[in-house]
């Protein structure tokens, strides 16, 4: 193979992008990785707000499979990934411990994201608005006009902002891949952070796991030990976030805190509200990742593919450059 044959665009730096980035590369790759936001991690996301750290996305992870559990041991040796807790209080408050690990980011969890992406050429605050094939390679063009050229592309963006770029040129996706790839869907989270005069009321390890409606989730991010003053956390469930999805800022804010009103303990501070459109995968797809085409390769992966949550995604950014590799 050429050097140009072997060569990948990945398109968004969150675990699966950077994952597959870190693959490639030690195979001999050349890899570029644009991401569209001005930091790398997409939902392993860490904010600061009046002083005080929160996790706004993803909230811990936990490990199933034995290609997982060695990423996570390289991470803890590393010093950027640490056990949280081996359980949570649910909605009413009590403990429910059940001896299995949930970890977290050592600062927050962007500290994971940061780590893979150290010694990769990742290009921050880069939006891909076209893709598509001149003389046999992947051609991608930013917001700038900005050109890469590539052997092979990846796409880890949620599958509908991925769809959405492979109609931007001439190119035409394969029918029965669009429709494989059209059955995935999401639900949105209304996150909102809040920081604290003093203490919250929610009990040991820091974590409530609601599972519910109108919240799905509430942690304290002093407790946790990502921040070194008080602030929490909240989750909206996932009807709830469709609902209100579109609503003001000051009038989720204010419902928010009233839902979880009982949990704050401490006056708010200020706050902040992220609004997640693709957070929760609610149907995806059954293999770790999807090649649409072979001449020149386009690859889809991401959460939504394969076993969800955050070790889904890892293992499909890893299945991606596999598929690759494999084909050189």
């Amino acid at each position: 193979m050429s050097e140009l044959e072997r060569s990948c665009i990945v398109v968004g730096a969150g675990i699966s992008g950077l994952l597959a980035c870190r693959e490639l590369k030690a195979s001999g790759w050349r890899v570029t990785a644009l991401e569209k936001k001005a930091s790398v991690g997409g939902r392993m996301a860490t904010r600061s707000v009046s002083g005080g750290n929160f996790d706004h996305g993803a909230q811990f992870f936990t490990v199933r499979g034995e290609r997982f559990a060695a990423l996570v041991e390289e991470w803890i040796q590393a010093g950027i990934a640490e056990e949280w807790s081996r359980g949570f209080a649910g909605p009413d408050g009590k403990f429910n411990p059940d001896g299995y690990p949930r970890y977290r980011g050592s600062e927050g969890m962007t500290s994971i994201p940061g780590y893979l992406a150290r010694d990769l050429d990742v290009r921050t605050s880069v939006r891909v608005t076209e893709i598509d094939i001149r003389e046999g390679f992947w051609e991608v063009r930013t917001e700038t006009g900005t050109r890469f050229s590539g052997g092979a592309l990846i796409l880890t963006a949620p599958v509908p902002q991925s769809l959405a770029l492979t109609g931007s040129g001439s190119f035409e996706m394969p029918a029965n891949s669009r429709r494989q790839l059209e059955k995935i869907s999401y639900d949105p989270c209304l996150a909102l952070m809040a920081r604290l005069d003093g203490p919250s009321n929610i009990p040991e390890p820091g974590g409530i796991q609601i599972k519910g409606e109108p919240l799905d989730w509430i942690s304290d991010n002093f407790q946790k030990g990502i921040s070194e003053a008080p602030g929490v956390t909240i989750h909206a469930g996932p009807r709830w976030s469709r609902e209100h999805f579109e609503d003001d800022e000051d009038r989720i804010t204010r419902s928010l805190l009233e839902l979880a009103d009982g949990w704050l303990g401490s006056p708010v501070i200020e706050t902040s509200l992220t609004r997640w459109r693709y957070s929760w995968v609610a149907i995806s797809h059954p293999q770790p990742c999807l090649q649409a085409t072979t001449s020149p390769p386009l690859i889809f992966c991401g959460d939504a593919f394969g076993n969800a949550k955050i070790e889904g995604a890892a293992l499909s950014g890893l299945a991606a450059a596999d598929r690759l590799l494999e084909q050189a």
